[in-house]
């Protein structure tokens, strides 16, 4: 078994918006949940939860005794937090990090801004390292984890869960076989109520496109693998809503464009990734579509609807999406095991065990898996984009 820290306690690992449960698809959490499931499954063992105030977890324990049990009774949803209440601390994981044996997993869901500092910690206390999208802000910062990793010979893994969307997968399947790459056009976007959750940092430490448009740069990365490369990144953005409602500029859509070139015949192609964080209340929490275009082929993808929608008194109408995450108790346990939200987490955590048990090499793994030793383009392309939004010129890459 292994044991497991997770750094953030946020709205993805834990179903809270601050103190209040998140009016989202993701009140249940993702991450602790999860992991609380692993640990009934045999795959973990200890559970610590490090976050900043200690205050909060309060409402956390009484959200998992109240909700998470409530659905699921049997579930154990004890955890050891950091740092103890009421003690504020910034750099409780360091604390945490102390209490783990080397060679146990580290999950990284904090502000983008924090994940170098947290993920460059935990490897140099010998611990391998989940990290959600995106990895870093830099490149700078992607070499020198990429490089601290292979030399402490530990897994450093990009939390880009749609990489496990069975419809995802097979479309980047059969885009490797629609001949060069010519064209990419992808959307994705969160309600406005999004930037009171995220108000801590949006438009300070990060943006919406690191934050979103890194899902379709990565599925675009890795299913053009060894085929085609960027050569330039051009940013443009919207503004006015966001400005209003957290009284500071911040973006509201961000716009990148990619030039590509294919690696053997030299022709270009061109993807288009928009991220916003002002749409309406609609049947679903996120919108998220692609379109791509191969010259002998192409696909169209739109994750949000696929033709299961319900209705209910409590919550009007809706698209689901069960292959996220499955909240819907079967007899009294949890039963989302096959969600692409768990399966990421999931194949973390059973790497780890296989590189413990000496099953499994890194690069055995860097074949398998977003690691950091092959979703660089990824950090490029943000980087690139960010740069670009900020010098208002195209950047060359």
């Amino acid at each position: 078994m292994i044991d497991v820290l997770v750094v953030g306690t946020g709205e993805y690992v834990t179903g809270l918006a601050g103190e209040a449960v998140a009016q989202s698809d993701k009140s249940f959490g993702v991450v602790a949940l999860s992991l609380f499931d692993m640990r009934d499954r045999g795959l973990v063992g200890k559970i610590m939860l490090a976050g900043r105030n200690g205050r909060r977890f309060k409402a956390i324990r009484d959200h998992f005794e109240t909700n998470l049990k409530g659905a699921y009774p049997t579930l154990d949803v004890s955890f050891e937090a950091f740092p103890a209440e009421p003690v504020t601390d910034p750099y409780a994981y360091k604390t945490a990090l102390k209490k783990l044996p080397e060679g146990s997993a580290v999950m990284i869901f904090t502000p983008d801004d924090t994940h170098f500092a947290i993920a460059k910690d935990a490897l140099e206390a010998g611990m391998h390292v989940l990290i959600a999208k995106p990895l870093v802000k830099t490149v700078a910062e992607h070499d020198a984890l990429a490089n601290l990793s292979a030399k402490k010979g530990l897994l450093t893994m990009l939390e880009v869960h749609k990489r496990y969307d069975p419809i995802y997968a097979d479309a980047v399947d059969r885009i490797r076989t629609f001949g060069d790459f010519s064209h990419f056009n992808a959307y994705m976007s969160q309600p406005k109520s999004q930037l009171e959750t995220f108000q801590a940092w949006a438009g300070i430490s990060s943006d919406i496109s690191y934050y979103l448009n890194a899902h379709h740069i990565d599925l675009l990365a890795w299913a053009l693998t060894d085929r085609a490369r960027p050569i330039s990144v051009y940013a443009t953005a919207a503004t006015g809503v966001a400005n209003k409602k957290l009284g500071r500029n911040v973006e509201d859509t961000i716009t990148l464009t990619v030039t590509w070139e294919n690696i053997t015949s030299g022709n270009l192609g061109t993807s288009i990734h928009t991220a916003s964080w002002i749409a309406p209340p609609s049947d679903v929490h996120s919108q998220q579509r692609f379109f791509y275009m191969g010259h002998e082929g192409e696909i169209h993808v739109d994750q949000a609807h696929r033709g299961y929608t319900l209705a209910t008194d409590a919550q009007g109408f809706q698209s689901a999406n069960p292959l996220f995450m499955k909240y819907t108790p079967r007899e009294g346990r949890f039963a989302g095991q096959e969600g692409y939200g768990y399966k990421s987490l999931e194949h973390f955590i059973l790497s780890v065990e296989k590189l413990r048990q000496k099953s499994i090499d890194l690069s055995t793994l860097d074949k398998r898996l977003p690691t950091v030793a092959n979703t660089r383009t990824t950090t490029q392309i943000l980087e690139a984009g960010y740069r670009s939004l900020q010098e208002n010129v195209p950047i060359v890459l």
